[in-house]
């Protein structure tokens, strides 16, 4: 992905803490799996180019979210970690149908890659 010194920083919160985010970034009501914020693009992009961004996931919904989808809260956040460094590179799946298939493959093609089989 043409970053192999960027930095990135990870935030894990309930979901009242990222409701309240999730509310003042986005607008949105509620808790949400995952938020990114890049930091390559702006006002301050210049500061260090070397700083991509910052991912921030709720461990409750990422909880939730695994539980519903029967598989382990690892395997779930390790996805909603990949989709929110994916978005810190410019992956939007709200632009588009197209977009969010690219995206989704984007996602499986890394996480195979960052996944150990036993």
């Amino acid at each position: 992905m043409d970053s192999p010194d960027g930095e990135l920083s990870i935030l894990i919160l309930d979901d009242p803490q990222i409701a309240r985010l999730n509310h003042q970034y986005r607008n949105r009501q509620g808790p949400t799996n995952v938020l990114a914020f890049p930091m390559q693009e702006g006002d301050f992009s210049d500061i260090n180019p070397d700083l991509i961004g910052d991912v921030v996931i709720s461990i409750e919904t990422t909880a939730k979210e695994a539980e519903q989808m029967k598989m382990s809260i690892e395997k779930r956040f390790n996805f909603l970690l990949v989709h929110g460094i994916l978005h810190l590179f410019g992956y939007d799946h709200e632009k588009s149908e197209e977009a969010a298939v690219k995206m989704d493959q984007k996602t499986e093609e890394l996480i195979k890659l960052i996944t150990i089989e036993d």
